[in-house]
């Protein structure tokens, strides 16, 4: 008598390919799980890349409005620079004046004896001209073009300084701002060496070059202010 096995097989492959209900359940809860975390990735990161561009974005915007600010303050500069040349390219003062009296004081005179002069006489450009003695300025004045000054003082060691230049500005700051007073144009420093003056008088005849230089030796206004 023959034995029938085939449902019992069917029945066994049945069951093995068969998924519990509790493990379905699982399983979606972890498939769920992954997706939450794939979505809550996806959205951190879009996060991160939207605080980047705003970053940047907010970045251009302070660089743009630096940008702005510093062309507005150069174009304030120029607008001041081009006003004062014009309101002062034909300003000229009268030989003698002092504009440093308030830093130098004024020019005061030797006659008696043991007293020697530097005369100084200019071509055509304005000259401001300090004397100085051990480094310390004790005669100024401003000579126009085509004009003379005669400065006197006790005998000693004394260096001439040459500032010459067009267009005088009573405002324009020197020296880092610890003068007030200087050309607009065509600015240009000169200077001789210390002399030593006994009863005597030192003259100097400013020429002007070709080049645009007087025949004196280059100087800078931190020298000779």
């Amino acid at each position: 008598m023959r034995k029938i096995i085939i449902p019992t097989l069917v029945s066994v492959l049945l069951l093995a390919s068969c998924e519990s209900e509790q493990a379905k359940k699982e399983r979606l809860a972890r498939e769920e799980q992954q997706r939450i975390e794939y979505e809550q990735q996806r959205a951190e990161e879009e996060r991160a890349k939207n605080i980047r561009l705003e970053q940047v974005r907010i970045e251009q915007a302070k660089q743009a409005e630096a940008d702005r600010i510093e062309r507005e303050i150069q174009l304030e500069k120029e607008r001041i620079e081009q006003e004062n040349y014009n309101r002062y390219i034909s300003n000229s003062l009268n030989t003698g004046a002092t504009p440093y009296a308030r830093y130098y004081g004024g020019n005061s005179s030797c006659n008696d004896y043991g007293c020697s002069q530097i005369k100084v006489r200019t071509s055509n450009s304005d000259v401001l001209v300090t004397i100085k003695k051990n480094d310390k300025v004790v005669r100024h004045a401003f000579i126009q073009a085509g004009d003379s000054y005669t400065f006197s003082f006790p005998n000693g060691t004394y260096q001439a300084f040459f500032y010459y230049g067009k267009g005088w500005n009573p405002e324009k700051e020197m020296k880092g701002g610890e003068l007030k007073g200087g050309f607009i144009a065509n600015e240009d420093f000169g200077k001789d060496d210390p002399q030593y003056l006994s009863n005597n008088v030192l003259e100097y005849e400013l020429i002007m070059q070709q080049n645009g230089n007087f025949s004196t030796r280059p100087s800078n206004p931190e020298e000779a202010l």
